[in-house]
């Protein structure tokens, strides 16, 4: 399995199991595009699966990495190591 991380606005995260990570995918009613994963993060404390990153296929590469900030409190997954 992998851990889908979805970035939809700031604060506003949630994860989801996926079998596979296509490029887009649907939820709702926005079309989320691949923009990281899926990576196998180091061992930590325990088991990860591998970790996928979405989000809202119109934002631009920065407005994604903006978003990828402001959430990253929000969302264990995104500080972990690959």
């Amino acid at each position: 399995m992998i851990l889908a991380v979805f970035l939809a606005a700031p604060g506003h995260v949630w994860t989801e199991h996926v079998t596979d990570a296509p490029d887009l995918l649907d939820r709702e009613g926005l079309v989320y595009s691949l923009r990281g994963g899926p990576r196998q993060p180091r061992p930590t404390d325990h088991a990860w699966d591998p970790v996928a990153v979405y989000a809202p296929d119109e934002l631009t590469e920065e407005e994604f990495q903006d978003l990828f900030e402001a959430n990253q409190d929000h969302a264990p997954e995104l500080r972990l190591k690959y």
